[in-house]
């Protein structure tokens, strides 16, 4: 859950770049907040390979560092001391609360919010980078990477657009980064996490039945335990593919290295037969199918014998215990029975 919770005060209104079965992405989000009662912004970054979380700074931390949020990225320090030291430096180096900061001498709480990466194609070669930043919860400024130019998405950003591409160097070391130096750790990553980067975990799927207040019948299919996140949930009716008349969540973190998403999908009631959810994953020899099966009656006919026979069992106790009383004359219990009574 606390990837769950990360990942929400991070994207704010980032757009994630869409990544294709196969690929391979290496992605840091930060989040600066501005506390004037403190005077010190609050600042936190953490860093994903494809779906995992691998490391972490809390600028809150009773010493903040760079940690390791991931069994195989331990290794590393082992082949470099310098390497927890290093990345903690540049972390808290970083222009709080971020570098594109519109807000800087504003009074009152801000948000500033930055995403950078690389992707690998699954040859591991170099497919595209990605940098952008979000001021309040709004689209601030983006890399357009095919020409290494800035794009304002908001009117306040024109300025820092044109701060930045005067300075030539800063534009020149972004690629540099995001071509070479991602690139090159990114396949280091992969080579040291395989064995967990590299796993598939086939999804465990459920059909559940919920009604609403005006009889609205709603069927969720829900998908858990998988892992990569590349998952496709389908709903069908009569074998037609339902999109248009499909709810879905975007795919969430289970907290334990797995994902779960879900998609629902509403009809009248007694339509339920006709409806199928199938799912898609790379963990799967082939797509799983699903239809909502409702109760069987006869389980409530067992669970009405078994009370039954509880209630008919106390009765001949509680029977037993009157008739030995009636027997026993109202005696106590040193009376002992006359044989052949």
């Amino acid at each position: 859950m606390e990837g769950y919770v990360i990942s929400l005060l991070l994207l704010g209104t980032l757009a994630l770049p869409e990544t294709w079965a196969g690929s391979h992405s290496m992605r840091y989000f930060e989040v600066g907040v501005t506390r004037p009662e403190l005077g010190e912004p609050w600042y936190l970054e953490v860093g994903f390979v494809d779906d995992q979380q691998f490391v972490r700074f809390d600028g809150d931390g009773a010493s903040p560092r760079m940690e390791p949020r991931a069994a195989w990225i331990e290794r590393v320090g082992q082949e470099d001391p310098h390497y927890w030291r290093r990345n903690t430096a540049v972390s808290r180096d970083q222009p709080q609360p971020g570098r594109a900061d519109p807000g800087r001498g504003r009074a009152g709480v801000h948000t500033v919010q930055s995403m950078y990466g690389c992707e690998l194609t699954p040859e591991l070669t170099f497919k595209r980078g990605f940098e952008q930043d979000a001021y309040d919860g709004v689209d601030y400024i983006a890399l357009d990477t095919d020409t290494y130019t800035w794009t304002a998405t908001a009117p306040q950003a024109v300025n820092t657009k044109r701060k930045w591409e005067a300075d030539r160097s800063y534009a020149e070391g972004v690629k540099a980064y995001l071509q070479e130096t991602c690139v090159t750790w990114l396949k280091k990553y992969l080579e040291m996490g395989k064995g967990t980067l590299g796993r598939t975990d086939p999804p465990s799927a459920r059909v559940t039945h919920h009604t609403d207040p005006h009889g609205e019948v709603t069927l969720r299919c829900r998908a858990q335990d998988f892992y990569p996140t590349d998952i496709s949930l389908t709903w069908l009716r009569d074998g037609e593919e339902q999109l248009q008349d499909t709810e879905f969540i975007e795919t969430r973190p289970a907290g334990d290295g797995t994902f779960q998403k879900w998609a629902a999908v509403q009809m009248a009631p007694g339509q339920e037969g006709k409806y199928t959810c199938r799912v898609q994953h790379e963990g799967l020899s082939e797509p799983l199918t699903l239809k909502w099966e409702p109760q069987s009656s006869s389980a409530w006919y067992i669970v009405g014998g078994i009370v039954a026979g509880l209630l008919l069992l106390i009765a001949v106790i509680a029977g037993f215990g009157i008739w030995r009383k009636k027997n026993s004359g109202g005696k106590g219990g040193t009376y002992v029975q006359a044989a052949g009574k």
